[in-house]
């Protein structure tokens, strides 16, 4: 019996391995008009066929270790992850004074958010590994405002996901362009958006008759998802495992939906 036992954990984590060995990572340069982007693309390559993709958009740090290993989750979901370049190549803000400046450089040009954004969508539908016709985009921090700019702008894709994201626009009119679902996941005690944000964000949905939907999680602050973030709710950025852990079911279920 104890010999079964043994040899049944040998062959699951021989299985896990094996499962986990089949993800693949490839940097991929790309451009918006002039400017080199950096993206990386993580995907199953034991999987055969087309399959849905999914951009990842990175927090105000740019891109790193943390949204590459989003990018993972998701292509050991079965998907596609494109993880986007919003600031260039070789731009990786160091301190948050330097990301200040580079996210400001979006948050203030709209048009240019998108752009850039649509740049990387445009890449991940060329992938042959992509049903162009399956697409969603989800977002962290400076991210989750990148992705509902993306929605406004009215882009055919499924759906988009905001974790711990700024909400507001300059044209809440645009909402009606949206075309795919929305969920938003929120920390109820974020000092950085607060209610009154998704209150107003709300509303923007619903005049819009946007199929949305905004999950609040009690006790969570700004970027609950990121580990890195520490665990002192009291400086306003914090890790809280539970909301990460629902928040990431919450949008498993969604693209269950969206990608039958």
């Amino acid at each position: 019996m104890k010999y079964t036992i043994l040899l049944g954990f040998f062959l699951a984590g021989f299985l896990t391995s094996n499962t986990f060995s089949q993800i693949q990572t490839d940097v991929v340069e790309y451009k918006h008009d002039k400017t080199i982007l950096e993206g990386y693309i993580s995907y199953d390559k034991s999987l055969k066929g087309p399959r849905p993709g999914v951009l990842v958009v990175h927090e105000w740090y740019g891109v790193n270790d943390y949204v590459k290993k989003r990018a993972e989750q998701l292509a050991q979901l079965g998907y596609v992850a494109f993880v986007v370049d919003m600031y260039g190549k070789g731009i990786r803000p160091a301190t948050p004074q330097e990301c200040g400046i580079q996210a400001g450089k979006y948050r203030n040009d709209r048009p240019l958010m998108r752009a850039r954004v649509k740049a990387a969508l445009d890449e991940l539908k060329k992938n042959k590994m992509v049903d162009p016709k399956k697409i969603a985009a989800i977002g962290y921090c400076f991210g989750g405002s990148v992705v509902l700019e993306l929605a406004r702008s009215g882009v055919d894709i499924a759906g988009v996901v905001s974790f711990h994201g700024g909400l507001d626009t300059p044209n809440p009119d645009d909402a009606k362009n949206i075309k795919g679902k929305v969920l938003v996941c929120h920390g109820g005690d974020d000092p950085h958006i607060t209610m009154g944000a998704v209150t107003a964000f709300q509303e923007e949905m619903k005049n819009a008759k946007v199929d949305y939907q905004v999950i609040v999680y009690g006790g969570a602050v700004h970027s609950f998802t990121n580990p890195d973030a520490g665990n002192d709710p009291s400086k306003g950025a914090a890790y809280n495992a539970n909301a990460d852990k629902r928040s990431w079911e919450a949008m498993r279920q969604l693209f269950g939906e969206i990608f039958k």
